[in-house]
């Protein structure tokens, strides 16, 4: 027996986000047993419960974890109202995957899809501290003062980010460039961090999601991860 919260089970048959199906719950979507449940919380029990959402049965989907190298002008959301190019339309899956954080549409490298709703939770929460590396072109200069603020953490709206690990790879009067990691993930914050120290981005690049790289994976394209990266990704949090 697997006794599980039902909003958890309805989020790993790809119905939604974890979240958007506590809602669908709570809207009368849903019936377990052919009894109609509104009110959280739910548990069932996948392996022997009959759940249904909308009069339609639910069925297990089998896990599947991507890789991809996002091009410029994708987005990363599962729906676009006006109708551009997203990450998950580069992907040929039957399963219902999402993107597990976002890379803004300016921004190009890597990005984990899944429909694991449990790893996603997992990788995109501040406790676990999962590094981020770029590869930032940006205007201008960058001076030894600017790098000291990025290794020390810059105030954002949010508070202070925590420092950065930097590495200036090319640095000219008129562009520099420099690889950042960070193991937050707010919303655009090496360019908001680079902007707080007088650096306009002209390019950004996610290269790393802790050890993944974009090592043979061209521009566009897309990869399964293997079954020992999943297992990397699953252990983030608990060595040491």
């Amino acid at each position: 027996m697997s006794i599980q919260r039902l909003q958890k089970v309805l989020a790993a048959a790809g119905i939604a986000s974890r979240r958007k199906c506590e809602e669908l719950i709570l809207q009368g979507g849903v019936c377990v047993n052919g009894k109609l449940v509104d009110k959280l919380p739910v548990f069932v029990d996948p392996d022997k419960d009959v759940i249904t959402v909308n009069g339609k049965k639910i069925h297990r989907e089998r896990k599947a974890y991507y890789l991809l190298n996002k091009p410029k002008g994708v987005i990363c959301t599962s729906s676009d109202p006006l109708g551009r190019k997203k990450a998950i339309d580069l992907i040929d899956c039957h399963e219902r995957i999402f993107c597990v954080g976002r890379l803004d549409a300016d921004t190009t490298g890597l990005i984990i899809l899944t429909n694991d709703s449990d790893l996603a939770n997992k990788l995109t929460h501040p406790r676990y501290k999962m590094p981020k590396t770029y590869l930032a072109q940006v205007k201008g200069r960058i001076d030894d003062p600017a790098i000291e603020k990025l290794k020390k953490g810059i105030w954002l709206a949010e508070g202070k980010t925590g420092g950065a690990r930097m590495k200036v790879l090319k640095r000219s009067h008129d562009e520099s460039l420099v690889e950042i990691t960070v193991e937050q993930g707010l919303n655009r914050q090496v360019r908001r961090m680079l902007a707080k120290v007088g650096l306009g981005v002209r390019s950004l690049k996610r290269t790393k999601i802790g050890k993944l790289t974009t090592r043979g994976l061209g521009v566009g394209k897309c990869r399964l991860l293997t079954k020992a990266e999943v297992a990397y990704l699953k252990g983030i949090g608990n060595r040491g």
